[in-house]
């Protein structure tokens, strides 16, 4: 679910390296430059990348720009190809038979691991073409007056996916806005080590 929808899930985050002189300019060619590369027509199992926040299919930005005033708006796309377990099964058994019978004409009796490893990658490769990638969506708004970032989704692996390309885009490091990093952020250098002296309350 995305910031538009009537309810939404999401994650705070801040930059913490200081923005270096120029960078705004840079945003729009650094999206593109790590947006999303389509692979509905390779065998790829899985693809991610920025897309544009008013239309997931829009990679270049041709829709909208990223810029909302202050904000940043872009999104996180993750594509992904899965076989269905049962189908798989089905057509490694299959194999495994047709296996079976060849080694059976050449006087054999069983099927060595490697070659058992090998159908499997064989079976998987061919299967592959067959299913196109769910597309998964998950929109960013970026503050940049308060370099205060929205990642809508509090999935742990998508947050570090997150951070991951995050970086790797933008050369700039994120970490999560917790309760305490939001209460430090408001209170004076006194109060934070009152803070500090705070236990948990188990309700």
């Amino acid at each position: 679910m995305g910031f538009m929808n009537a309810s939404c899930s999401f994650t705070r985050l801040r930059v913490i390296d200081p923005i270096p002189a120029g960078f705004w300019q840079s945003v729009p060619a650094k999206l593109k430059q790590f947006a999303l590369r389509d692979i509905d027509s390779t065998t790829d199992e899985r693809a991610f990348g920025w897309v544009s926040f008013d239309d997931m299919l829009d990679p270049g930005w041709h829709s909208a720009p990223p810029e909302k005033g202050e904000y940043l708006a872009f999104s996180l796309r993750l594509d992904t190809r899965r076989i269905p377990p049962a189908v798989f099964k089905k057509h490694f058994t299959i194999a495994q038979r047709e296996e079976m019978a060849r080694l059976r004409d050449m006087g054999k009796t069983y099927i060595a691991r490697e070659r058992k490893n090998e159908l499997k990658d064989q079976v998987k490769a061919r299967l592959l073409r067959h299913f196109l990638p769910i597309p998964a969506e998950f929109n960013v708004v970026w503050n940049t007056t308060a370099q205060t970032i929205y990642f809508a989704s509090t999935q742990t692996k998508m947050i570090d996916l997150f951070r991951e390309h995050f970086t790797l885009t933008f050369d700039l490091r994120l970490e999560p806005l917790t309760p305490y990093q939001l209460a430090a952020g408001m209170l004076g250098e006194a109060d934070i080590k009152a803070l500090d002296k705070l236990e948990a309350t188990v309700f």
